[in-house]
């Protein structure tokens, strides 16, 4: 399973926890103590009866043969996905030492993983009733069409308001508050813009953010005119860069591009979190294609995507890009196997090749914040109060972000690499590298580092 041939390891298996105190939790619940009744099958069901406070244990069974990540069912009152009983039993049958042996699942366990799969089989069945495909098309055309009327006088407004603040000198944004920053962004949530809504609350926290604030809410500033610009004349882009502009204005778009099967690795998986969704970023790097791609899960606020591919495993399926230019977002679509443990590891660049990347790629995106890169050879290594990747083959070396120097994960790199060159994924972008997986030089697992 897994199909069984190859076990998970505890790294992959805690990745699928939905926060840290979910990890603990589990950690401690993966040894046999706890647990009675427990098995596995072929068919890719583990489970288990798991004693808790009541009288009556918990029933907990998972679906690893899932295509699109492992599903749980667990009888506790938990609201959190995977609770901390589906987190032990995997860590459990992780260990593959015999305390989860294969056998014949229960009727409770086996009655789930059917009727899941079941519906999941229902789902991917073309045509049925409420699709996209069945709505009217004319009254989709109006829609979007009154849509577009009140982007566009949102756009207008926001110009008038960049201008209002150019005149008046940056100087005053910092005397003005948050309340103008979100006002303007209420403004721009009624124009049914919410990718102008989301930039323009992020102009409000530059003001007053240390040395060299000015400069930075300039840049933005510039970003967002040119955002407002694009949109204003969007019919004179090519339709490539119109996508692009459309996408970051926050309208909807679907994966149209043609599926493409391949043998994907999971390279990096991490959630991000507001007080309204929490959204899942998952990067995959196709063994045959060399692209590496982009997955989108979200959940509500509190609870976890349902989507969860944990580092190192890799998976036989197709993926479908969002338009746009540069566009690395992608569509999971029908898979063929579920995902499995992979040994295999994407090729690296230089330092001064993932810059230039980078680069490259705000040629067709202005407003991208990153690029995905794995450096071939590097070592963490101090710089002042900071942190950098130095190239080990070259006198150059990229920066660390903010967001990363401050992230446990940093100490992990800097553990695994003990002063001597590392393979690392990340993201390269403005504010520097933002590492996310890492692989011992000479072999050993991925590490995830988010």
């Amino acid at each position: 399973m897994t199909q069984q041939g190859v076990r998970w390891t505890a790294d992959q298996v805690l990745a699928l926890a939905p926060d840290a105190a979910s990890r603990k939790a589990g950690s401690k619940l993966g040894a046999a103590g706890p647990w009675s009744e427990t098995g596995s099958s072929d068919e890719g069901t583990v489970w288990g009866l798991c004693k808790g406070s009541g009288s009556k244990p918990y029933q907990t069974v998972i679906d690893i043969a899932d295509a699109s990540g492992p599903a749980y069912k667990c009888s506790c009152p938990s609201r959190k996905f995977p609770c901390k009983h589906a987190l032990g039993l995997l860590l459990l049958w992780s260990g593959d030492d015999g305390a989860v042996p294969p056998g014949q699942a229960p009727d409770w366990a086996e009655q789930w993983t059917a009727g899941r799969r079941q519906r999941a089989e229902g789902k991917r069945t073309p045509g049925t009733a409420g699709s996209p495909a069945s709505a009217d098309p004319e009254a989709a055309r109006r829609r979007a069409e009154r849509r577009a009327e009140r982007i566009t006088a949102g756009a207008t407004e926001l110009e008038q308001r960049l201008a209002d603040l150019l005149r008046g000198g940056l100087a005053a944004a910092e005397q003005t508050g948050y309340g103008l920053w979100e006002e303007t962004a209420a403004r721009m949530v009624d124009a049914q813009a919410p990718g102008l809504a989301a930039r323009v609350r992020e102009l409000g926290a530059i003001p007053a953010s240390g040395p060299g604030w000015p400069v930075r809410l300039l840049e933005e500033c510039a970003l967002l005119h040119l955002l407002d610009q694009g949109w204003l004349h969007r019919d004179r882009l090519p339709e490539s860069l119109a996508a692009t502009v459309r996408s970051r204005i926050g309208l909807p778009a679907s994966a149209d591009g043609p599926p493409l099967r391949d043998r994907w690795l999971v390279l990096a998986q991490y959630d991000t979190a507001d007080s309204r969704l929490t959204t899942r970023r998952i990067w995959l790097y196709g063994a045959d294609s060399g692209r590496t791609t982009l997955l989108l899960s979200y959940g509500a606020a509190g609870r976890a995507p349902e989507l969860a591919l944990p580092v190192g495993l890799a998976l036989e399926a197709e993926v479908s890009a969002y338009p746009g230019a540069g566009q690395v977002r992608a569509a999971l679509g029908e898979q063929f196997a579920p995902p499995a443990p992979a040994s295999m590891r994407p090729p690296g660049v230089t330092t001064t090749q993932a810059a230039s990347r980078y680069g490259e790629a705000l040629r067709s995106d202005p407003w991208l914040d990153s690029v995905p890169v794995t450096l071939e050879r590097v070592i963490p290594t101090p710089d002042g109060d900071s942190w950098q990747l130095a190239d080990a083959d070259e006198d150059t070396a990229l920066p660390l972000t903010p967001a990363a120097r401050s992230r446990p994960g940093l100490w992990r790199l800097v553990a695994l690499s003990g002063g001597t060159p590392v393979k690392v994924f990340g993201e390269c972008g403005h504010q520097g590298f933002t590492p996310l997986t890492a692989w011992p030089q000479e072999a050993g697992p991925a590490v995830p580092l988010c």
